[in-house]
């Protein structure tokens, strides 16, 4: 894993053709960004999604935007309406158009509008294994993926689900952006360590944002 200990990160840092890792881009519109996710949580309130093949996802789960992404026993996809409240999801905050538009910027993605927000809130004990974001219906737009709370170690992979993954810890205000060449780079979250953080307590919030429809 990259030793970040005991030395100044990059603010910038490329990770693969393509993809940017933004050291801290989030801090200062970190504490916004989790008033708005409050808004949110409140009529639309994370839940374990279950995968098509029946088991329970240890990432707890909501979204804002046109769309939301869901799984269950029909598949993964996005839909425009919450299944759970049946109600549409709620609609994005300036404050994540905001950060999510400046990011892809500072990345190299100008122009990138973000439709859709996944929320992932993870407890201690909860991962995410290796997978592809590919249910949108255009690649050309990147994944804006940026990490509120605990640390945790991301994943970031090649082509195919057997490339070694890279190893890198994030940390609160980290914002990873990836797209072009590696905009379906297999990547994932290890088994979230146990800690407290002042801005989330003891899990992880992390924002992705893309273009859906």
């Amino acid at each position: 894993m990259d030793s970040l200990f005991g030395e100044e990160a990059p603010a910038r840092e490329a990770i693969a053709e393509g993809a940017t890792l933004l050291r801290g881009f989030a801090n200062v519109s970190a504490q916004r960004l989790m008033d708005d996710l409050a808004k949110i949580v409140a009529v639309a309130p994370f839940r374990h999604m279950v995968t098509p093949g029946g088991f329970r996802m240890s990432v707890a789960m909501t979204n804002c935007g046109q769309a939301g992404w869901v799984s269950d026993a029909k598949g993964y996809r996005y839909d425009a309406g919450d299944p759970v409240t049946r109600m549409a999801w709620p609609a994005m905050p300036p404050s994540f158009h905001q950060l999510a538009a400046s990011a892809a910027r500072e990345a190299g993605y100008p122009g990138f509008e973000a439709d859709a927000c996944l929320i992932n809130r993870y407890q201690p004990g909860a991962r995410l294994t290796l997978h592809q974001d590919r249910n949108e219906r255009d690649y050309r737009a990147p994944i804006v993926s940026v990490s509120l709370g605990l640390p945790a170690v991301f994943l970031f992979g090649g082509a195919s689900r057997k490339d070694r993954p890279r190893r890198m810890l994030l940390a609160s205000g980290d914002v990873v952006v990836w797209g072009g060449a590696t905009r379906l780079a297999y990547h994932g979250i290890a088994s979230l360590k146990d800690g407290d953080h002042p801005l989330t307590g003891r899990c992880r919030i992390n924002l992705t944002f893309r273009k859906a429809l």
